[in-house]
């Protein structure tokens, strides 16, 4: 009664349970070949506000695909796992391209991977496509034209931006993420894996949002963890250096911190609660659960 009594002199309602919120699902990474690998795709980047629900429903953090592990065979990475909020899906990162002598496509994910353009017998590849549409972008093409000496690989697609195309020596940069702010401070997530080189140049870049860098003759740079971004291409040598793996996904819900905390969340499930300007805000990091208001 005091409670419904105050909440009335300050203009605002008694708490309930929050029916509508705000989020963000972003899956994991794409990992990265070895052998002058592509870049990964970033995990698809998903995020709305007006989200209803009710009830109980499922959180799973999509785990980021791993690098392929290089050493005397080399080869693709693999992709990235879906993130899922109740009906709410983001998809896992495209693997990059690697290991054959020759040109190796990137995968198809969230956003796509970068190809391999390794030269030797024939060497053009395409990159991943962003499937489905709309949650990030395609992975760079590899044309395979600059020689043997300087071989290098395409970077795979960010949130923002589709991933680099190699050029001599110069693995591709990775495509950029997107920033959001409903963890309470604006974060950029999604950032595609630059490419590998064998080159005396310099491995590609990784996209703003967690991507991985490429390498020239070491292991490629993993994904950020909780930021879906691709892994780094890995370089050239002997034994064959790995490729990075893929950052695991997230996904946040907010919603105005009069409401009550939500009911139960499973314990297979990662998370915190924060409260901060005007909005409580559940973080999610890990595991599968059921979540329920």
């Amino acid at each position: 009664m005091i409670g419904n009594c105050l909440a009335g002199i300050y203009g605002r309602s008694a708490p309930v349970a929050p029916t509508i919120f705000d989020y963000l699902v972003v899956a994991g990474g794409g990992g990265a070949g070895s052998n002058v690998g592509g870049g990964g795709g970033a995990g698809g980047f998903r995020t709305a506000s007006g989200l209803s629900l009710s009830g109980s429903f499922t959180v799973t953090i999509g785990a980021g695909g791993a690098g392929n592990p290089g050493g005397a065979t080399a080869g693709n990475g693999s992709s990235g796992s879906n993130s899922v909020l109740s009906t709410i899906t983001s998809t896992g990162g495209g693997y990059s391209g690697g290991g054959a002598v020759g040109g190796v496509s990137g995968g198809s994910g969230g956003s796509g991977g970068g190809a391999q353009g390794y030269p030797e017998g024939g060497g053009a590849a395409l990159g991943g496509a962003a499937s489905p549409s709309g949650q990030g972008n395609a992975g760079g093409n590899a044309t395979g034209t600059f020689g043997l000496a300087n071989a290098a690989s395409a970077g795979g697609g960010g949130a923002s931006a589709a991933g680099g195309v190699s050029a001599s020596a110069q693995g591709g940069a990775g495509g950029n993420g997107s920033s959001n702010s409903y963890s309470g401070s604006a974060v950029t997530y999604a950032g595609g894996g630059g490419g590998g080189t064998n080159g005396a140049g310099s491995g590609g870049a990784g996209g703003s949002g967690g991507g991985g860098a490429g390498s020239v003759n070491s292991a490629g740079t993993s994904g950020t963890a909780n930021r879906g971004g691709g892994g780094g291409g890995g370089g050239n040598n002997t034994p064959f250096p790995a490729g990075g793996n893929g950052g695991s996904g997230i996904v946040i819900l907010r919603y105005p911190d009069i409401d009550l905390n939500l009911s139960s969340i499973g314990g297979g499930l990662t998370y915190s609660l924060t409260t901060t300007g005007g909005y409580k805000i559940y973080t999610f990091t890990a595991g599968t659960g059921t979540v329920t208001i």
